[in-house]
This record gives C-alpha cells, structure tokens and sequence, in this order.
C-alpha cells in the first residue's frame, strides 16, 4: 500500500521542504516537481511530522501548486522529489457556464474529479482552449469542496483521454495537441480512441486463449453471407461497426418451418418493431434501403440465457489498478426490453444484479465465468491494441448451455448499470481505479520510460 502525504503550504519564503524521514531514506534530493515544473531546493527531515511534506508560499508559486488541502503521492527519481500525480482530463464539449463547464457530462465529472482524495492525485479536466503552450501551463477545471474553480498549473504527469465521441476523437486539432503532448512532452496518455467492433473482432482471433468467446463476424458484403449465417445459425444481428447504445442493431431470423424471414429493430421513433417478409430480398430492400451497409457487419445469432421470456446479457467494466494490474469493478445483468433486440435502458431493458436473478449457486458460477473470461479478454486486449488502456466495458452473453460470448468491447463504456441502487459502491470503486492507473503510469514515466514510449 503506497503512502500518502499532506501538502502543507508555510507563509515564508524559505526555499526548504520539510518531508517525513520515511520520503528522504538518506536520499541525495536537490529538487522538488509537481507535473512539468521542478525548482532547486534544500531538504530536511521534518523535526515532529510524519505525514506530511511541508513547502514554503515561494515553492508553493513557483511550482503552482493549487491552494488544496489533499494528500499526494511521493516519488523519487534522478535526485528529484515529485509529489503528484497531477493528472489531467482530456475532453471537448466545454460550455460558458461556471456551474455547468462541460454541459450534460458535468455531473459525470464532477464525481470523477470527487475520488482525488481517496485516491491520493490531483485530477482536473481540460480542453486544447486551455493549454499555453508557451508557458507550459493548462488552465485546469478542478472540483474541489463541491464547487468547481478554474487553476492555473503546471503539464501534468498523465493524460486520461474522456474525449465524448469519434467525432472529437477525429478531429485533427485534437489530434494535433494529442501527438505533441505525446510525442514532444512525453506524457502517457490513456485510453485513446473508441473501439471498431470488427477490428476488435479481428485482433482478438489472432489469439488462441480467446477465439472460443468470439461469436462468428463478418463485414457485410452480400446477401450469401446473411443466408449463409441464417441456414447455419437461425438468427443473426446486423450492426454498426462503430455504433454505441445499441443504436442500429438489426435481429433477422429465418423461420425453416414456414420459410419466412423476421426482423426485429428499434425505428426512427425509437419504437419497437417486429416485421414478416416472405424474402430475405424483400427484408432488405425494405429495413435497408436507407442504410450504409458497408458500416455494418454481421453476427452469429446466440441463444441466450433469459429471465420471464426477455433475453440477458452482461456488462462487465475492468479496470488497471494503482499497480497496473486488470481487476473487474463491476458487474451487472441487462435484460432486454419486451420485444427489443437489445438490452439498452432506452429500448425498454431493465439493470439488475446477478444475484437478483439467478439462485446462489447459478449465480456464483456465472459470476466466475465472467470475471475470470473478462479479464482473459481484457490481457489479449491490452497485448493487441496499440496505445494504454486503462478500462474496458465489455457487453458478454451467456448461451443456455452455460458458454460465455463476447458480444462487444468499450473503451469508454457508458454508466447506465450504475442507476442500480445496489451498484453505487462499484461505481465510485470503478471512478476511483480509472484515476488511480494514473499513480502507476507516473511511475512507470519515472522510473522505465522506456517501457511506455517504446
């Protein structure tokens, strides 16, 4: 369990630090950092402290570290002492309002920017507008004693990219700060990009451990494929390539008694459809006459597990801890809504615990299937990815016959499961963990760069 500090400011101008005898273990420490700024300073014991590092008003402005009280970390490398992280939040979409800075995701941000304490780092949130490239300095967004205050401070240690969606994540100014802050200042920066289902598909084949956990995955280039896949499976989904909240998804099936065609999908009313055809040609020209079927791909049909007739799938998150390793934070069952093909909250799904569905023993046995085929997928995810990833939401399945499915993974997965009552500690443990990975990328920045910028 790494040791957390006090920062406390003194009104002198002495340019001395006073640190715990645990921090200076006869180290030879000439300076103190805090992100990007580093100063010369003189070292001593603190004569009755043990838990705090004590700076002076001058270190404190030419460091800039903010007027918070909040216990950091402590570490030593190349005779500098860095208290930290100071960890930055990179997004878009900030508005004019001081109560509201990043509009609808203020709330999300707000509760992520809440666990710096227990986490022991400096978390704030900003976008490119708020970087001075000339004086090395962000303008940060932070939240702190529940009201958010704009600081003024230093380039942090690490980035955690919570960009809202591919179109930002495309845009070429964005990536232009990304690179630089990448490339020129040699800041990790974690979980970049939103994931491509089939390229996630196609990576994860390539690796033996995980194929069996893949449901069969192809672009869509014809109607052989489709018939090919209903002849073998029943049913099959059609889907975006890059879509989210189950927006687009298409269910077909094929009736071998009667030789119809179904298909199951959410219109533009966002209403619940289930329409007869009598051609897999007439289904098509009809359901998608309108679509770029080239954005989409095609997927086995699975029979899933059910509760009162409505199909279940899992969203599982797992995140890296403080010392880099894949832990699964939370769990939840989603189960779709009457005549959905998905499981979404906005098509009528319901979030439940597994323990609220399943019998004791089913319900630890599934519970142990997921974690340990979760955190199977996360490693392959992590070794076939370019980039640093620090979570991942992954929407599993679980067939009648007890086998688990991967149906999608998320870089940046969405929040509803958390809704739940009895998921509120998972969710802040989930909150806590995206931030506190922040802690062992400092560290790996310090002490093996060469591992992270290889």
């Amino acid at each position: 369990m790494r040791k957390h500090y006090l920062i406390e400011v003194t009104q002198n101008d002495q340019m001395v630090v006073f640190c715990p005898q645990a921090v200076l273990r006869d180290k030879q420490i000439k300076k103190i950092a805090f992100g990007s700024k580093s100063i010369a300073v003189d070292f001593f014991p603190h004569p009755d402290k043990n838990d705090r590092i004590v700076i002076s008003k001058k270190i404190q402005e030419a460091i800039q570290f903010p007027h918070f009280t909040i216990p950091l970390h402590a570490f030593i490398e190349n005779q500098i002492l860095y208290i930290g992280p100071l960890v930055g939040i990179f997004t878009a979409g900030f508005t004019s309002i001081p109560q509201q800075p990043v509009g609808e995701r203020t709330l999300f941000f707000s509760k992520l920017l809440s666990v710096n304490k227990p986490v022991g780092a400096l978390a704030f949130v900003f976008g490119e507008q708020h970087i001075d490239w000339e004086q090395g300095t962000i303008e940060g967004y932070f939240f702190h004693n529940q009201a958010w205050t704009t600081v003024e401070v230093p380039f942090p240690n690490v980035i955690y990219d919570r960009l809202p969606n591919r179109k930002s994540e495309n845009n070429p100014k964005l990536i232009k700060v990304r690179e630089r802050l990448q490339k020129e200042y040699l800041i990790p920066w974690y979980n970049p990009g939103f994931f491509n289902k089939l390229d996630i598909y196609e990576r994860l084949q390539k690796d033996p451990s995980v194929t069996t956990y893949l449901p069969e995955t192809h672009p869509f280039t014809s109607f052989s494929i489709m018939e090919t896949m209903l002849s073998k499976y029943g049913h099959i989904f059609i889907k975006p390539k890059n879509g989210s909240l189950g927006l687009g998804v298409h269910q077909v099936i094929f009736d071998k008694q009667t030789g119809d065609y179904y298909c199951r999908y959410q219109d533009d009313g966002y209403i619940n459809r289930l329409r007869k055809f009598v051609s897999l040609e007439r289904l098509f020209h009809s359901v998608f006459a309108h679509q770029s079927l080239e954005k989409m791909l095609v997927q086995q049909g699975i029979s899933l597990l059910r509760n009162e007739r409505r199909s279940i799938d899992f969203r599982v998150h797992t995140n890296k801890d403080d010392y880099g390793k894949w832990q699964v934070s939370a769990i939840a069952a989603k189960i779709a809504g009457h005549g959905s093909v998905t499981t979404h909250a906005r098509s009528g799904g319901d979030i439940k615990t597994i323990a609220e569905i399943f019998p004791k023993e089913e319900c630890d046995l599934y519970t142990e299937k997921l974690i340990s085929i979760a955190l199977l997928l996360s490693k392959s995810l992590d070794k076939n990815i370019e980039g640093i990833i620090g979570e991942i939401g992954f929407d599993l399945g679980i067939d009648r016959n007890g086998n688990v499915w991967l149906f999608e993974a998320n870089s940046k997965p969405g929040r509803s499961i958390f809704s739940h009552p009895e998921l509120k500690e998972v969710d802040f443990l989930t909150r806590k963990l995206s931030i506190a990975f922040a802690i062992f990328l400092t560290e790996q920045a310090l002490l093996h760069p060469e591992e992270l910028f290889k």
